[in-house]
């Protein structure tokens, strides 16, 4: 069997290009081929077409694949029509092939307290250190893999214990700058080592000059909430932020009540209220960049899973106006439980 796919291809050259730019293909791969196989046909179309022969990794619908992976895996979870990008475009040199020298670089912070164990055990999270969410809010993110390798390191028991959580906080952008996210193809949850790292390095009373600071600023964020009473819903376009879960509660009633929904890409992404104590100013961009997703591909209307969720989009709503540079005084935002009762009562 064999399956005839549509890629949208990733292009640039840091010595001939000012800015990237994509290309189509249809190619035919065999149902045994893998990611690699992909580039390799995309190749043979066109010989521009750049990618690594040691550390093959790429982003496939925004998420690091392995060219490894089987594409019968990347069919089912994406169709037979994807994207294919650098592990990390901003770094990109040729095409997939990229400057990786920031990974190691990450690992200097630690080098001094590592064994040559644990510098083994860092090369295998090549892939985890691409795939960090804040790296794309914030370029100088010095990575989710180091941070895990400080936890590995920890919880081991090593002597230095202050000196990795040190290491790890008191840099331009690290610890308390992660909300953890599988962005993974293969995921891994490294949710609770980071919770505890950051746990351990508040601890030790070393690190709150974050905190002060997402404090200080916060103190001079005018609030202006958007939660008001609950306007009429009918007829509007509806889009659901399902904060990282299944979906199963609002696509059962979307289903038994033949609703119509808005798709959009941030649909499952984090907001920010995992650093919204150390990193206001992150949090919002993060928040920002989802109601602006939302807004921009129609919705009218964005039911919120987690009232924590909710409140923080209603409380910082202005200020992520101020932050993103638009106004979308448009969108209603409202819980599933007022979407459901407004919705049921218009059944009945």
């Amino acid at each position: 069997m064999s399956h005839k796919l549509t890629i949208r291809a990733f292009f640039f050259n840091a010595k001939t290009d000012y800015l990237p730019y994509y290309k189509e293909y249809k190619i035919r791969v065999d149902d045994d081929a893998t990611a690699k196989d992909i580039l390799i046909e995309i190749k043979n179309e066109n010989i521009d077409f750049n990618y690594p022969e040691q550390k093959l990794f790429m982003r496939i619908n925004d998420f690091v694949v392995d060219g490894s992976q089987p594409v019968s895996s990347i069919i089912k979870r994406f169709g037979t029509s994807f994207q294919i990008d650098a592990v990390n475009s901003y770094r990109s040199d040729n095409g997939l092939k990229i400057n990786d020298d920031d990974f190691m670089e990450s690992y200097k912070l630690l080098e001094p307290y590592a064994s040559s164990e644990d510098l083994e055990y860092y090369k295998t999270l090549y892939a985890l250190h691409y795939a960090s969410e804040t790296g794309n809010f914030d370029r100088e993110y010095i990575g989710d893999a180091v941070l895990i390798l400080a936890h590995k390191m920890i919880s081991e028991g090593s002597k230095y214990k202050k000196e990795i959580l040190d290491a790890i906080t008191l840099v331009g952008s690290g610890l308390f700058d992660c909300e953890y996210e599988n962005n993974l193809f293969n995921a891994e949850n490294h949710t609770d080592a980071i919770n505890e790292l950051k746990s351990m390095a508040k601890a030790t009373n070393k690190a709150t000059i974050c905190s002060r600071i997402g404090s200080i600023f916060s103190n001079k964020i005018l609030l202006k909430s958007s939660s008001k009473k609950t306007p009429e819903l009918f007829g509007k376009q509806i889009a659901y932020y399902a904060l990282d879960s299944q979906q199963t509660q609002m696509d059962d009633f979307i289903k038994s009540n033949d609703i119509k929904t808005i798709k959009f890409n941030k649909s499952n992404k984090l907001c920010g209220l995992g650093v919204l104590d150390d990193n206001k100013d992150l949090a919002l961009t993060k928040a920002g960049a989802i109601l602006l997703d939302a807004y921009d591909s129609g919705a009218e209307v964005l039911v919120v899973e987690g009232i924590e969720a909710l409140e923080m989009f209603r409380k910082y709503f202005w200020a992520i106006e101020k932050r993103t540079g638009r106004e979308m005084k448009d969108l209603v935002l409202v819980s599933i439980d007022e979407f459901m009762s407004q919705t049921r009562s218009k059944v009945a």
